[in-house]
């Protein structure tokens, strides 16, 4: 059983991004966008997103291909053939930094400011046996 799940995280690669200044629900509307898609078309949605938070998410997609690509190198042909996709993609949430504003008739208003981790996995599709 742990062989299986050792030979298994040999050929998945995972990228990690921690403590982005970005709330998670504005990053989870992006990452939803991408969840289960072929790599080089995520990468076409997150290019031409207007979302600030989609500049991030392609600049870690493009590490997960890069660590996909270091595991896998007898397998190169898989992407260009569009068979790696993005697995699983998970917005959690970070550390929050907690700030003050002034507010009406002297009082102080407490302002929340989010940060986010995210990390993607990705893998290729199996083949479909008829």
């Amino acid at each position: 059983m742990a062989e299986r799940l050792k030979e298994i995280k040999k050929k998945t690669a995972i990228a990690k991004l921690n403590d982005v200044p970005t709330s998670p629900r504005k990053m989870r509307l992006v990452a939803d966008l991408i969840r289960g898609v072929e790599v080089n078309r995520a990468l076409d949605i997150l290019k031409f997103s207007k979302k600030e938070a989609s500049n991030r998410l392609e600049k870690l997609i493009r590490s997960a291909i890069a660590n996909w690509e270091a595991k896998n190198e007898e397998n190169r042909k898989e992407l260009d053939n569009g068979n790696v996709y993005v697995k699983t993609i998970m917005v959690d949430e970070g550390r929050t930094l907690k700030r003050i504003r002034t507010a009406p008739q002297g009082r102080a208003a407490r302002i929340r400011k989010r940060s986010n981790h995210v990390t993607v996995i990705l893998d290729v599709k199996k083949p479909v046996e008829e």
